[in-house]
């Protein structure tokens, strides 16, 4: 098992920032290898991308979110992986996005590609470019606020077994990146364009 970590300060508010992250269809955008990202489920999500030369298809779940906080998945299937996306405010403009991984690299090219730090560069350069996106736009391409409660957060609340949200209505606007085991703490849903000079509303909470 890989462990990955890497920090980046964004010169965009902490919403900003995260209202991005949420857009999980985005990401073949400035994600080295994502071939596409499509959205089953209000937490779960579906992946085509190249690793170490080698396609896979999986599917990843949302296991904790939280808005301006934190978004955490981990994949179905192999390979195996699981991270977390944190979101700090550093200043009014500035946010510093951290994202931890765990991955375990399968079969001998995955493997050399690990030994080689292959896989760890492509998430620093991930993370760079990530915030070469969003800088340039100066804001995001569309936004989801609902919350998904961790699993150590389910026992306690009621109902929190439920997720949900709209958008500009009655239309459902699920969340959205990258994840076996998830580290403590933050993968992909569609962009959902913000509504004409509004802010994204938030309401009751989806199923699990």
């Amino acid at each position: 098992m890989s462990t990955i970590e890497h920090s980046e300060d964004v010169r965009v508010p902490i919403r900003v920032a995260y209202n991005q992250w949420t857009q999980f269809e985005s990401f073949p955008e400035f994600m080295e290898g994502v071939e596409s990202v499509k959205q089953l489920s209000d937490t779960r999500t579906a992946w085509v991308a190249e690793i170490a030369g080698v396609r896979r298809e999986f599917e990843a779940e949302i296991t904790e979110q939280h808005p301006d906080e934190r978004v955490s998945w981990r994949s179905l299937d192999k390979p195996r992986q699981s991270g977390v996306v944190t979101f700090h405010r550093i200043d009014d403009g500035t946010t510093r996005v951290t994202l931890q991984m765990e991955y375990d690299p399968e079969g001998i090219a995955e493997t050399a590609a690990d030994w080689l730090q292959l896989v760890r560069m492509r998430v620093v350069g991930d993370m760079k470019r990530f915030k070469q996106f969003i800088e340039s736009r100066g804001g995001e391409t569309g936004a989801w606020r609902g919350d998904v409660p961790g699993p150590h957060q389910r026992d306690d609340v009621p109902g929190s077994h439920q997720r949900g949200s709209t958008y500009g209505g009655d239309q459902p606007v699920p969340p959205g990146t990258v994840g076996g085991d998830q580290p403590p703490g933050g993968t992909l849903p569609p962009p959902g364009p913000m509504p004409p000079g509004g802010e994204p509303p938030q309401g009751p909470r989806p199923v699990l």
